[in-house]
């Protein structure tokens, strides 16, 4: 393996880790070590669709988009199982929402954006560590239950 494409599933692993964390501690599904593969993974995709095909330029016509867009298709069947309806309820759509945010990272970094993916990656985490009390707040406020709240 590059050293270059190395370093980006490095830093993949890195900020989906930092994203798998507030999962944790939040007790959620899906936590550190599924955020940090996710990222991992698609960081090394996109990366391998940009620099893995360079040596075949001129002998083979390839679409390095067509990689990234599978990695969404596929993250999406790893998002599905992680929402699980119980009793009317419907939980993990915000796991699942940070597992597609994960896979945009990692295919940010891939591709070579990495100050773009610093910034997303401290976005998400805040969305994550604090809209909640917001939500919380206006639910209280329209004194909703939680099950009223969610649908």
């Amino acid at each position: 393996m590059e050293l270059t494409i190395f370093l980006k599933v490095l830093l993949g692993a890195g900020l989906g880790a930092a994203i798998g964390f507030e999962r944790e501690i939040s007790h959620k599904v899906a936590g550190l070590r599924t955020h940090a593969l996710v990222c991992l993974a698609s960081a090394l995709l996109a990366a391998i669709s940009i620099d893995g095909f360079k040596q075949y330029a001129g002998l083979v016509n390839y679409d390095p988009s067509r990689i990234v867009s599978n990695i969404i298709v596929g993250i999406g069947f790893i998002g599905a199982g992680a929402i699980l309806r119980q009793e009317g309820k419907v939980q993990g759509t915000t796991t699942a929402a940070s597992l597609w945010a994960v896979a945009a990272i990692g295919i940010t970094v891939g591709l070579g954006f990495y100050k773009d993916a610093l910034l997303v990656t401290g976005t998400v985490f805040l969305v994550l560590r604090s809209l909640w009390v917001i939500e919380h707040k206006l639910r209280k406020r329209m004194k909703l239950k939680e099950d009223e709240y969610n649908r």
